[in-house]
């Protein structure tokens, strides 16, 4: 092993998670108010395009995520796992407090909306260059033997990031009120992510590099070139696969979560404040299957808990969102009912997403980790799964039918499925505590 695995570790593990908790608050408040930035930013006169445009330039952020990844990957592979994830946490958070204070469309025009688009892209380059940093280093802290449950709580980081956007947004429309909220309360929880960035930088600054990296540098085994020696040589192979995973595993987790959200504003006509309690709660209880399922996957391995998850979303998404529709109608909310189908769809979340940061740093070298981690997931999560909002929303708005607004949700994770039970190797015996192990493990 490369020295000691550190005793504060599990400070480590939170401090990774904190960080990763604000940033994806920072990139979900975005979507969280896309109702509201849509009339905000675009013109009022049609209100279906405008919500279209502001769903779309949320998906734009995750389009340009692995362009992020593949910047940050290098500086990750070259300079260090903790100042790299550092930059990205800066820039997510100045890029969120200003939309906060960018003028609207009545104010300035399309100019608004270009702005508005301008910053969305920075938060995606900063989003597409965190969370292979965090991954990697809470990885290289922790023991093989317990890399799942370790990183599990990494893992629930997206979820708890999306519960705390929600929580500010009900908390600001309630002290405020409704006409407030809209005019321009809205703005306060975009300001606040600078106070939550700054706690975050303040936290991350008092932690050192992983101890992994550290023993690369003192042996002068750092990569001379990560983009080359991950896409450019027989990594690429190893790329592909985990893109695969990664897009059944990033649709799944954006129609089990973000979707539920969209689903009930969208199609059922539910106000802000309902629809982002349901969710919220049903969030907050389900986030502990993402550290369950991390555990599982030590035990039993990545592979069938992953794969697990993605066959059960494939076959009951249609009967579930079915069932979400019928408790969910406007002035007869059914909540316990409600909260509970999310915290399935959820749960499926727990099982793809739980142990994929684990199979992630396992499957890839130390050299070149942060690199070969981002690249592939920003691919699958930032494309497969970013575009999970804008497919079913269009669809629905375009065809009035749920059914065929889930066929994007249901065929791609069963895809993923099939593909997956053929070239996803099982990761979790592998040994990344020595350069030499890292680099072999695969081969």
């Amino acid at each position: 092993m490369v020295g000691e695995i550190k005793k504060d570790f599990r400070r480590v593990v939170l401090a990774a998670a904190v960080g990763n908790i604000i940033e994806w608050y920072d990139f979900y408040i975005f979507g969280s108010l896309a109702a509201i930035l849509s009339v905000k930013f675009f013109d009022k006169s049609n209100p279906v395009a405008a919500l279209l445009s502001t769903i779309a330039l949320f998906t734009a952020g995750f389009l340009i995520r692995p362009l992020g990844a593949f910047l940050f990957g290098w500086l990750g592979d070259r300079v260090g796992r903790k100042y790299t994830f550092i930059v990205t946490l800066t820039g997510m958070g100045l890029s969120t407090a200003a939309i906060g204070l960018i003028p609207t469309f009545a104010d300035i025009g399309v100019a608004a909306a270009f702005i508005l688009f301008g910053l969305r892209i920075v938060q995606g380059l900063c989003l597409g260059g965190e969370y292979g940093g965090a991954i990697t280093y809470v990885a290289e802290h922790v023991s093989d033997e317990r890399r799942g449950f370790y990183t599990g709580w990494l893992q629930t980081s997206p979820t708890l990031g999306i519960v705390v956007s929600l929580a500010v947004i009900v908390g600001t429309r309630t002290y405020l009120g409704t006409e407030a909220f809209s005019a321009w309360g809205w703005r306060i929880p975009f300001l606040i992510s600078f106070l939550l960035v700054m706690m975050a930088i303040y936290i991350r600054l008092q932690l050192g590099e992983t101890p992994v990296f550290e023993a690369m540098k003192a042996k002068g085994a750092m990569v001379k070139n990560p983009w080359k020696e991950a896409f450019l040589s027989s990594n690429i192979k190893f790329i592909l696969v985990a893109i695969v995973v990664l897009i059944g595993q990033g649709v799944v987790w954006y129609s089990g979560q973000f979707w539920a959200l969209y689903f009930l504003q969208t199609v059922k006509k539910l106000d802000v404040l309902t629809s982002s309690t349901i969710v919220g709660v049903a969030l907050l209880l389900a986030a502990p299957t993402l550290i369950l399922f991390g555990w599982l996957s030590d035990l039993v391995g990545r592979k069938p808990v992953i794969l697990g998850g993605m066959l059960l979303a494939a076959l009951t998404y249609y009967p579930l969102y079915g069932w979400l529709g019928e408790v969910t109608n406007p002035g007869a909310v059914n909540y316990p009912v409600a909260i509970f189908i999310i915290f399935i769809l959820v749960s499926y979340v727990g099982m793809v997403y739980g142990p994929v940061g684990a199979f992630l740093a396992e499957y890839f070298p130390s050299r070149i980790r942060y690199t070969s981690v981002s690249v592939p997931y920003h691919i699958g999560n930032g494309w497969g799964g970013g575009l999970v909002p804008f497919i079913t929303s269009a669809a629905y708005l375009s065809t009035g039918s749920v059914g065929r607004a889930l066929i994007y949700p249901i065929a791609v994770p069963a895809v993923c499925f099939i593909i997956c039970l053929f070239v996803m190797p099982e990761t979790h015996k592998m040994r990344i505590w020595t350069h030499e192990a890292a680099g072999a493990a695969r081969s």
